[in-house]
C-alpha cells in the first residue's frame, strides 16, 4: 500500500441510469476508504456530451444515497479537490495536454473521417499485424510528426478540425501492476495513439481521468475489468506527466455475469430475464421505456449492498449477512475474485428475506400501514405491528407484507376453487354455524381463549380437526393461506369474523 492517505474515487459518467455493477464498484471503493479511514469520492465525468443524458446525474447520485452510500467529497457535498464535474474543469485540461506536446509524448492529428475509414480498409485488405492508428501507422497519416512545423501551425490557425493523440513508444515493455490480477505486461507495439483532446476544447476520458486521479490525490483506482486496456496508457501518461511516484495503485474488479454465466450481465438483462438491474426505476426520456429497480421492487438497501458486496469478494467465513459497517472492516482487494460472478436472483431474493425477518416490526407496520394507504385500504385500528410480526417470515420482498396481510384488513370477495371444492359441503357449512355461535359468546376474545373453545367443542363431538379448521379459514381468508389460525381470529376480531363466515356461507352455494 502507499505510504500516503487513501482517497479513492467513483467516477461514472452521466450517459444513463446506474447499473448494479457500477454500484458495487462505489460500494468496493466506499469499504476500501472505510477499512483504511480514508476519503470516498464521487466525481462525473461528463466529458462526452454527446452521450450526455439529462437526469441520469440526478439519478447517479440518487441511487447511492438510497444505497448508504455516503460520500466525503462530491458535487453536492463538495471539498478542498473541486470542482467534481469534469465539464466544469475543462479550462484546466488545455494546460496539461500542452505539456505533453511540448515534451514530445502527444502530437497534433488532422486526418478526416473518411481518411482514417480508408487507412482502416487498406490495412485490412491488407491483413496488416497492426490495424490501428498507431506507432506503425503513424508515419503514413495526415498529424504533426509527419508535417512539417510550418505546415501544422498554419493548419492550426486555420481551425481545422484535429484531435491530440498520445504518442505510443514503438516498443517498449510496459511493466504494470495490479492488486487484483497481479503483474500484466504489454508491448506499446500493439497499442493505438488513443486520443486524448478534441478541438471543441474537451478533454477525452483518458486524459481528464489521469489529470484528475493526480490533482485529487487519488491512491487507489478501483473500477471494473472493462478498462483493464486502458492501463497501458494511463500508466504511459503518468510516466509522461513526470508523475510516476505520485501514480495509484490499480485495481480491476470482477464481471458481473448473467444467471447462466454466459456473457456480462448487461442493462437490457434484467426486465428480459424478470429482475431489475438498477438500483431504482429509470424512464428513458426519449421512449418514456421503463427500467425497473430494487428499490420500487422491495428490496431494502442493506439486503441490496450486502447481496452485492458478495459478488466477486469473499471475505472468508461461513457468515452471509453483514452490516455495512461490518463488511467494512472485513474488506480487503486481495480477497476480490479473478473471475466473474454469476448473477443469481434467487440469491438476492434470500439476502432480502433474511433482512425483512430481522427488520424490527414497528418498522415493517409503518411500511404496511404507507401500503394500505396508497390502496385506499382502512386499517381499522388493527394492530399492525402484530399483523407484521405474524407474517413477515412469508416475506421475500415489500410488498408482500400487503400481499400476505390484506386479509386482516379486506373480507374476501372471492374464494379459492380448489380449497372449496376440497373442503365446501353441506357438513363443513353447518360446522362454521357453530363456530360463529361460539365466538359470539366468547369473552376475552384472545388467539388462546377462542382456540380453547373451539377445539374443546371439535373434541366434544369427535369432528375432525381439519374439516372444521380448514373450513374456517376460507372464511376469513377465502384461500388456505395465512398465520395460526386463531390469531387471525383474535385481530379480525368478534363481529368481522361472524359477518365472513355469515358471507361466506351466504355466498357459496351448493
Amino acid at each position: 500500500m502507499l505510504n500516503r492517505k487513501v482517497r479513492v474515487r467513483f467516477a461514472p459518467s452521466p450517459t444513463g441510469p446506474l447499473h448494479i455493477g457500477g454500484v458495487r464498484t462505489a460500494l468496493f471503493n466506499y469499504l476500501f476508504a472505510k477499512k483504511h479511514q480514508g476519503d470516498f469520492i464521487l466525481r462525473i465525468e461528463d466529458t462526452d456530451q454527446t452521450r450526455f443524458v439529462a437526469g441520469a446525474e440526478k439519478y447517479i447520485i440518487d441511487s447511492l444515497a438510497w444505497a448508504g452510500l455516503k460520500f466525503d467529497e462530491s458535487v453536492t457535498v463538495g471539498g478542498n479537490f473541486g470542482p467534481y464535474r469534469q465539464s466544469d474543469r475543462k479550462d484546466l485540461y488545455s494546460t496539461y495536454i500542452k505539456k505533453l506536446i511540448d515534451n514530445g509524448s502527444a502530437y497534433y492529428a488532422f486526418d478526416t473521417i473518411e481518411e482514417l475509414e480508408q487507412m482502416r480498409q487498406k490495412l485490412e485488405q491488407e491483413k496488416a499485424p497492426v490495424q490501428h492508428y498507431g506507432p506503425v501507422t503513424r508515419i503514413n497519416m495526415k498529424n504533426s510528426l509527419t508535417l512539417s512545423e510550418a505546415e501544422t501551425r498554419n493548419i492550426l490557425n486555420s481551425h481545422a478540425p484535429y484531435v491530440i493523440r498520445f504518442k505510443m513508444p514503438e516498443s517498449e515493455e510496459i511493466v504494470m501492476r495490479d492488486i487484483i490480477r497481479g503483474e500484466v505486461r504489454v508491448n506499446s507495439a500493439t497499442l493505438d495513439d488513443k486520443v486524448l483532446f478534441k478541438s471543441d476544447g474537451m478533454p477525452t476520458y483518458h486524459l481528464a481521468n489521469i489529470v484528475d486521479d493526480y490533482l485529487m490525490q487519488i491512491s487507489h483506482v478501483i473500477r471494473g475489468e472493462e478498462w483493464l486496456p486502458s492501463l497501458p496508457l494511463h500508466v504511459m501518461l503518468y510516466k509522461s506527466f513526470g508523475w510516476e511516484n505520485e501514480m495509484p495503485q490499480f485495481a480491476h474488479l470482477p464481471l458481473i455475469l448473467k444467471p447462466d454465466g454466459k456473457g456480462k450481465l448487461s442493462k437490457r438483462d434484467g426486465d428480459r430475464l424478470g429482475f431489475p438491474v438498477f438500483p431504482m426505476d429509470w424512464i428513458d426520456d426519449q421512449t418514456g421505456e421503463k427500467s425497473s429497480g430494487y428499490r420500487q421492487w422491495g428490496y431494502l438497501p442493506e439486503a441490496f449492498v450486502n447481496m452485492l458486496a458478495l459478488l466477486g469478494w469473499n471475505p472468508g467465513t461461513e457468515r452471509e449477512i453483514y452490516a455495512l459497517s461490518e463488511l467494512a472492516e472485513l474488506f480487503s482487494l486481495e480477497k476480490v475474485g479473478k473471475s466473474g460472478s454469476k448473477f443469481d436472483p434467487e440469491k438476492a431474493k434470500w439476502f432480502n428475506q433474511q433482512y425483512i425477518k430481522n427488520l424490527p416490526d414497528t418498522l415493517l407496520a409503518n411500511v404496511l400501514e404507507k401500503q394500505l394507504s396508497d390502496q385506499n385500504i382502512d386499517h381499522k385500528g388493527l394492530d399492525t405491528i402484530k399483523i407484521c410480526s405474524l407474517i413477515k417470515d412469508r416475506c421475500v420482498l415489500l410488498p408482500d407484507l400487503l400481499t400476505n396481510s390484506e386479509f386482516f384488513f379486506v373480507a374476501p370477495k372471492t374464494y379459492n376453487d380448489k380449497v372449496v371444492k376440497k373442503f365446501w359441503n353441506n357438513e363443513t357449512r353447518n360446522y362454521l354455524t357453530k363456530v360463529a355461535e361460539i365466538l359470539q359468546n366468547i369473552q376475552d376474545f384472545s388467539s388462546e381463549n377462542t382456540e380453547l373453545a373451539v377445539k374443546q367443542w371439535i373434541e366434544q363431538e369427535q369432528i375432525a380437526m381439519g374439516k372444521v379448521m380448514n373450513t374456517l379459514r376460507l372464511a376469513l381468508v377465502g384461500d388456505s393461506k395465512g398465520p395460526h389460525l386463531f390469531d387471525i381470529v383474535s385481530i379480525t376480531g368478534r363481529n368481522e369474523c361472524i359477518y365472513r363466515i355469515e358471507n361466506t356461507i351466504n355466498t357459496l352455494t351448493l
